[in-house]
């Protein structure tokens, strides 16, 4: 049956209905797409473009829609809920029913809609799917089939000619399609579906270019290390459900927040999910996969690293607060599991950007560290932050990782020492708008992640300079190493910039700017990533009205519902954002310093100083050797773990096949034979032929005494009879 429910909060007042047509049936947002892979992988071929028409129109009409849907959702939050109540709280939605788990009181907030089917029977427990809108599934919703619709675009000049163009598309469409099923989901179950379609996509498209060795082991790579988080998923999901008894995902964060599921079982799901997270967002120590992901396409690195895959892990954390927040006891403390991963992947991701010379690597090691800030910043109850800088992120990063593929595509390598240098007089469109991306990326003033980054760091609690900045907890050292990471994006990033656009071309032939299939997508990017940041003016901003400032937190975290925890948020700090900057700016001068001033006295083509303190001191070379290698976590997996599964535990279980199992089956074949042969010819032939040999003896015997008698004579019968009567009268006379 067809139902409509919201959710509302016990605390802070009661949740108001959402209503809306576009809101109510925001499952064709993720349907177009999905008709669209089965339409090009059926029929591509015979379109004009190889298929790609068709995606491109099935992702530009989720975009209109999932547009609308957040214009309907941002009304119905300006307004607190337009939906007319009945008199049980009912609230009316046209074709269906809407029911306010709060009755009769004042609005806190806009709960989700959600709209759901029985999908399973098992005996009395009915298993529903559907959708859950809120402020959390628009933002998502328009940060895919924007990156998407983009990616779709540059792909047509980016793959041209490719020899499976068309199912390059059509995998793009279902890679779309299954993101935002699984971030339109209402219940663990449906996340679950969508989270395993993503990383089935994600493996078809890192080994797009399959002939490619390098390629197909870095999506079976990506494919298995998955599979190691996913088991966490599996694992959390289950335990939810006995401890909740529901799948569905308001009922499980309610369940945790009011009590109603023990602590104990909050924390195993908690811990079970962390690793989940671990290793589809790329955290320390499940992130080796992700850097090799980029043998694949650069589109399909874009739509991996800024909008889909990887943040499905950020986004089920944001998604089911409820039980982070109560397992972890987020609220209050000064570290716990989820803010240390965090913390640790974002030094990890950022030492490691350093020492790569693929522009791609260096950016998906950023985005390694980037998805630690977010984890971090959810780790420590910096909820709206975390998903602030989800959506500034998507924009600055796909920005240059389709940078990095135009450069590619100008110069035929990715390779920055090689092949690139001086290339931002040839390509003044990709220079600039990869320059866009940079400064956001660092954390500059006024670009999006300027205010993303900073909200994360005040967000943590621990500045204690000039009254703090409250927060939900002392989480010190998670500023600290946010700040470390400050300085150092800014400085791997200005080495990515020289190596670049700067010093004297060291490739071959004339790179030449791309087309403007590749260089527009390239500009909208840029121009998000300007203005994405205004969205969520910190409070108290002077320079613009109180009215324009935290828009973001307003539309997308949910507020007086049930289903969310109560946090607290920071209050922003002059000082804590000063000095950020100042950390970022020493990183970008120390960089500076060492390439655009050392280097280049050099020569225009050089790359490193010929005598640098590598070379001079065994601690930097004992650390770019750690660095270089990768703190040694893929000689870990690939030489020691796999290594041993592959030679010494497969030779070990060999031998014990053929020499254990194999010796006992074989004994156990002879003694079952040898068996077999006493009981052919002791028991079958001497004693069960035997006694059936003598019955038949005995009875031919019988059969013959028998027929003695039995002649058939009616004159013997009649003379043995008158003999028995003559006995048998006597015997009566005698004794009677």
């Amino acid at each position: 049956m067809l139902n409509t429910i919201t959710a509302a909060a016990e605390t802070t007042g009661k949740a108001v209905a959402a209503s809306g047509w576009f809101l109510e049936n925001a499952w064709l947002i993720w349907l177009f797409p999905a008709v669209s892979f089965v339409l090009i992988l059926l029929f591509g071929k015979r379109f004009p473009r190889g298929g790609s028409e068709v995606g491109i129109t099935a992702v530009g009409a989720s975009l209109v829609f999932g547009l609308i849907t957040a214009i309907q959702w941002i009304s119905e939050v300006e307004s607190g809920g337009s939906g007319s109540t009945g008199p049980e709280g009912e609230h009316a939605l046209g074709a269906g029913s809407l029911i306010a788990a709060a009755e009769g009181e004042t609005s806190g907030g806009v709960g989700a809609l959600t709209r759901s089917i029985t999908w399973l029977t098992s005996g009395a427990e009915a298993i529903g799917a559907g959708i859950m809108i809120d402020g959390l599934a628009v933002m998502m919703i328009f940060v895919v089939t924007v990156v998407s619709l983009l990616v779709h675009i540059y792909s047509t000049d980016y793959v041209s000619g490719d020899r499976r163009y068309t199912h390059f598309f059509a995998f793009l469409s279902l890679f779309t399609a299954s993101m935002l099923f699984f971030v339109t989901a209402s219940t663990t179950i449906q996340m679950l579906v969508g989270w395993e379609l993503v990383g089935v996509c994600s493996f078809v498209l890192i080994g797009h270019w399959w002939e490619d060795k390098n390629n197909s082991d870095a999506a079976l790579k990506a494919f298995l290390t998955n599979r190691v988080g996913d088991m966490g998923l599996i694992i959390g999901v289950s335990v939810l459900f006995f401890g909740a008894g529901t799948f569905d995902i308001i009922g499980v964060n309610e369940a945790a927040i009011n009590g109603s599921m023990s602590h104990t079982v909050t924390l195993v799901a908690a811990v079970s999910l962390t690793a989940a997270v671990m290793s589809k967002s790329g955290q320390f120590f499940l992130h080796t996969w992700l850097p090799d992901a980029m043998a694949g396409p650069t589109p399909v690195s874009a739509l991996i690293h800024a909008a889909t895959m990887v943040v499905a892990g950020v986004f089920m954390v944001a998604r089911l607060y409820g039980v982070f927040f109560e397992g972890f006891t987020i609220g209050g403390s000064s570290i716990n599991l989820l803010a240390l991963v965090g913390g640790l992947t974002t030094l990890v991701g950022a030492s490691l950007a350093f020492v790569q010379n693929d522009i791609k690597r260096v950016l998906a090691y950023s985005t390694v560290s980037q998805l630690g800030y977010m984890v971090l910043a959810l780790g420590v109850g910096a909820w709206t932050a975390a998903l602030f800088h989800l959506f500034t992120h998507a924009f600055f990063k796909a920005c240059l990782f389709l940078g990095s593929g135009s450069v590619s595509h100008a110069v035929h390598s990715f390779d920055m020492k090689k092949d690139m240098g001086g290339l931002r007089r040839a390509m003044p469109h990709t220079y600039r708008t990869f320059m866009i991306g940079t400064v956001a990326l660092a954390g500059l003033p006024i670009l999006s992640g300027f205010w993303s980054k900073d909200e994360i760091l005040a967000g943590t609690g621990g500045w204690g300079l000039f009254g703090g900045t409250g927060g939900n907890g002392a989480y010190t050292v998670m500023l600290a190493m946010g700040m470390i990471t400050a300085a150092l994006t800014g400085a791997y990033m200005t080495r990515v910039v020289y190596l670049t656009f700067f010093g004297a071309f060291r490739g071959h032939g004339t790179p030449h700017e791309s087309g403007p299939r590749i260089t527009v997508p390239l500009w909208i990017l840029g121009g998000l990533a300007v203005v994405a940041g205004f969205i969520n003016l910190p409070h108290g901003f002077q320079l613009v009205p109180s009215g324009w400032e935290e828009k973001f937190l307003q539309w997308v975290e949910p507020s007086g519902v049930s289903y969310f925890p109560v946090i607290e948020h920071a209050t922003p700090s002059w000082t804590l954002a000063i000095v950020s900057v100042l950390v970022a700016l020493a990183g970008i001068g120390m960089a500076y310093r060492y390439y655009f001033v050392r280097v280049k006295a050099v020569g225009p083509t050089a790359t490193e100083l010929p005598n640098g303190l590598t070379t001079r001191s065994l601690p930097a070379r004992l650390g770019h050797r750690i660095l270089v290698n990768k703190y040694y976590l893929d000689w870990l997996y690939t030489t020691v773990i796999v290594g041993f599964v592959k030679r010494p535990l497969a030779a070990a279980t060999y031998w014990t096949n053929q020499n254990v199992i194999d010796r006992i089956v074989n004994e156990a074949g002879k003694r079952s034979v040898q068996a077999g042969n006493v009981v052919y010819h002791k028991v079958d032939q001497l004693v069960v032929d035997g006694i059936v040999n003598a019955t038949g003896k005995i009875s031919d015997g019988s059969g013959e005494e028998l027929r003695r008698i039995q002649t058939g004579k009616v004159q013997q019968y009649a003379a043995l009879m008158f003999v028995a009567a003559t006995i048998l009268a006597g015997i009566f006379i005698i004794f009677i």
